[in-house]
């Protein structure tokens, strides 16, 4: 284990540990948040009689859904922009204030449309991580070398393959770094609108319990939702940590 992972791991445990001790000498009140033995007794208890496996796995099926979309039409669309330039002047400002917008006082909007199902949630979570996707890819095709792009024009390739073949072979790193945007921004999406007006989902379950003062349930939720995401983000981290190892930028 690396010095920095160990340094990482303390502060962690140095957190749980103050948290610990606030809650024992009750400065922080049992209404307001329970201590951290009492978290993981009660997620303990949850995982094994399996309560909300349901609605974690709807959350998690909602998430994919709009990190795929916002994934993959992101990359399209930047790869697409890079090749037109009087385009990407004119939508550059608006990617520049995209997240000024708030996205989800559109939520009503959605609902009318969609109805109260899984279709709004998506579409948040899509438009929320979709601009960050663009906006890294981008980035990457701009560090492009010259001389990869006239290799291709000398070998005749078409914009698709030199996209495919050149480009984004050489934009890897930033494509992974653009998937862990669009799925921090899934998360954010489809979770809060979970907590906005949904009929099920962890997002609702949370603010449910919440709304009742439940913390054995909203805390436990909270605690799986942040391991399901470090987890994926995790596996992201060290695929872009191996890929720039082989590239000899490690």
């Amino acid at each position: 284990m690396k010095p920095t992972q160990i340094y990482q791991i303390a502060i962690i445990l140095a957190f749980v540990a103050l948290l610990e001790v606030l809650c024992l000498t009750k400065v922080i009140d049992k209404i307001t948040m329970p201590a951290p033995h009492f978290i993981l007794r009660d997620f303990f208890l949850m995982i094994i009689h399996g309560r909300y496996f349901h609605e974690v796995g709807q959350s998690m099926f909602n998430v994919m859904i709009a990190f795929v979309s916002a994934f993959v039409i992101g990359i399209i669309t930047g790869t697409i922009l890079h090749a037109y330039r009087l385009v990407r002047d004119v939508m550059d400002p608006l990617f520049a204030t995209y997240y000024a917008i708030p996205v989800f006082a559109f939520y009503p909007l959605f609902i009318m449309i969609f109805g109260l199902g899984d279709g709004p949630q998506v579409l948040i979570g899509y438009m929320l991580g979709v601009v960050a996707v663009i906006v890294t890819i981008l980035n990457g095709l701009d560090r492009v070398p010259r001389v990869l792009k006239k290799t291709a024009r000398i070998n005749r390739l078409s914009p698709f393959q030199t996209a495919i073949r050149v480009t984004l072979p050489f934009c890897a790193p930033f494509l992974l770094t653009a998937a862990k945007l669009a799925l921090a921004y899934a998360f954010i999406g489809v979770i809060g609108s979970e907590f906005i007006m949904a009929r099920s989902g962890m997002g609702y379950e949370i603010g449910h319990a919440y709304t009742n003062f439940d913390n054995a349930t909203m805390y436990p939720l909270i605690l799986l939702l942040l391991l399901i995401s470090i987890f994926m983000n995790g596996i992201l981290t060290a695929w872009e940590k191996v890929l720039l190892a082989r590239r000899g930028q490690a």
